[in-house]
């Protein structure tokens, strides 16, 4: 069976990331933008990726520019706003799509191992989330309403799993 772990994408360096380094893990994986109505999440994300600190998880946030074209810059911009703005210290990749032909082989297996409302595969806009255990099943998907802090609970049920 396929699982998040048979993946690999590169980081915002560059840098081809073998996702099996992440197994044993409980993953958020989120498709992020820097000029998005949700883009203060950042913050709720690193608040999760530091309150799990030393725990089996991690956040991924994989920016993308398919919606409204809110993700706009370059590898080095990006890295730049998260830390600047967020100081994000989780892993952000580098920019992918999400959607369509070109969508990055994670967010097709994703979106078709954890389908949205009403069966529809698609993303719908920045910051979906996907919620993976640690043998790298899908979980669940989320909303980009659905805050970061909203998730811990159930990250804290996966992890002692």
């Amino acid at each position: 069976m396929t699982s998040v772990y048979d993946f690999s994408a590169d980081s915002l360096s560059g840098q081809n990331v073998d996702l099996k380094q992440y197994q044993g893990k409980v993953l958020l994986i989120v498709n992020t933008a820097s000029k998005c109505g949700f883009t203060p999440q950042y913050q709720g994300l690193e608040e999760l990726h530091k309150q799990f600190a030393g725990q089996p998880f991690e956040v991924l946030g994989f920016p993308c520019n398919q919606f409204g074209q809110q993700e706009p810059g370059n590898a080095e911009e990006i890295g730049a706003f998260c830390e600047k703005n967020y100081g994000v210290t989780f892993p952000v990749f580098a920019k992918i799509d999400v959607n369509g032909d070109n969508a990055h082989p994670l967010y097709q297996h994703l979106k078709k191992n954890a389908p949205g409302i009403l069966g529809t595969e698609g993303i719908k806009w920045n910051f979906t989330k996907f919620l993976v255990r640690k043998d790298g099943s899908i979980h669940d998907r989320y909303a980009p309403t659905t805050k970061p802090a909203e998730l811990a609970d159930e990250i804290r049920k996966l992890i002692a799993q």
